[in-house]
């Protein structure tokens, strides 16, 4: 279910019954740019008092109009969704919490996806100063968009801003300006390839991995590395997106170098997994099969991209940042370390879907479980989530 639906209108009219309907009571796109950039300021001129921000349902009718003229290609369009959303974000208590950021990402996202780059590049005349300001997020979030759809390069003044966020700090601008290979599923869709809910599926698209003895021997003797940083950052792309359940990561040491023929579900069942608890209990059997890392940066792309069914999605440029982030945290890398030297040393690692039948996993909406085994085949990390359209308040 996706979470970015755009919501046409700007609200229904609060005229009495029989007056004709104003230009505020009309679907913004019948209205055309000017007109609703009109309609939208003169909603932000509303009386609420001095210095108070905007009524929360005036500010919500703004945003919606942002949002239909990002998607509403023309140069007009560009500049007013931009002014329109800076100014709203710039209001402070305008939107409730966690919404400014919706608004901005999804306006990026609308732009870069329906707007001419050369309509979209003025926006990029001047390098910012600093990075605290909802117009310069916006515009970072954009080069993030444009870089997931290859648009942008060799254009020297989106260029120049995106080297300036790199000197201010900007969390997105250590991400490229055009994607890596192992990038090359994000957003696409693929009939038939959607979630894995059944073992079927799981071993129809990947193959089994070895279930040995001796990898059980070694899973007994794991013993926790808990590290609190890591597991959040690994957590980030399902957090942020909003899924049902809280998600585990842990973090594992072995007594002794772990075969990679050995690295299978019998392995997995011997390490003290709350999504694993009761294992056996229900109907089914858990598996693992081997994977690699686009799969599994993929899905945390994914999962952040689309959000959860009670959550929503990050769009596409922090999407993308939770999914690196969380592939440097199952393979404790530094953030230093380069994203091309991240998929070199990725191939070094061992890598597994894994899946169970337990009360953990909700078996509904999304299951996702991997384990990793690093090079030294000494660390073992394993992050899964659920997610389900399950109220949060009926959860266990």
């Amino acid at each position: 279910m996706s979470h970015n639906e755009e919501t046409p209108g700007v609200g229904a009219s609060d005229g009495r019954q029989g007056e004709r309907p104003g230009r505020e009571s009309q679907h913004p796109a019948e209205l055309g740019p000017r007109g609703m950039y009109e309609a939208a300021e003169k909603l932000c001129r509303t009386p609420t008092g001095d210095g108070l921000p905007l009524e929360a349902s005036a500010a919500r009718a703004v945003g919606r109009i942002a949002e239909t003229l990002a998607d509403t290609r023309s140069r007009d369009s560009v500049t007013f969704a931009v002014d329109l959303v800076s100014r709203l974000l710039l209001s402070e208590g305008a939107m409730p919490p966690g919404e400014d950021d919706r608004l901005l990402r999804s306006v990026a996202a609308k732009l870069a996806k329906a707007q001419h780059l050369r309509d979209i590049e003025p926006l990029f005349g001047e390098v910012p100063e600093a990075i605290q300001d909802p117009a310069v997020e916006l515009r970072a979030c954009l080069l993030g968009e444009l870089a997931l759809i290859g648009s942008g390069a060799g254009r020297r003044s989106l260029e120049a801003y995106a080297e300036k966020l790199r000197e201010l700090g900007h969390p997105l601008a250590r991400l490229p300006g055009a994607r890596l290979d192992i990038e090359h599923r994000f957003a696409v869709r693929v009939r038939g390839l959607g979630s894995i809910k059944t073992a079927k599926q799981l071993r129809s698209r990947f193959p089994e991995a070895s279930s040995t003895g001796s990898g059980a021997v070694v899973g007994r003797g794991a013993e926790d590395a808990r590290d609190d940083g890591r597991a959040s950052a690994a957590a980030r792309p399902f957090t942020a997106g909003g899924w049902a359940r809280e998600p585990e990561a842990r973090f594992f040491t072995l007594p002794s170098p772990l075969s990679p023929d050995d690295f299978g579900i019998s392995f997995i069942k011997e390490l003290p997994l709350r999504c694993l608890a009761g294992e056996g209990s229900r109907r089914g059997s858990a598996l693992a099969c081997v994977t690699t890392p686009d799969d599994v940066l993929n899905e945390l792309f994914s999962a952040s991209y689309v959000g959860g069914v009670n959550g929503q999605g990050q769009g596409g440029a922090y999407a993308r940042l939770y999914a690196w982030e969380s592939l440097y945290a199952l393979m404790g890398l530094p953030t230093g370390v380069p994203l091309l030297e991240a998929v070199r040393r990725a191939a070094d690692h061992r890598w597994l879907r894994f899946m169970a039948f337990t009360d953990w996993f909700h078996h509904d909406t999304s299951d996702l479980a991997f384990a990793v085994l690093d090079p030294t085949r000494t660390r073992v990390v394993v992050l899964a989530a659920t997610d389900t359209d399950v109220h949060r308040d009926a959860l266990g």
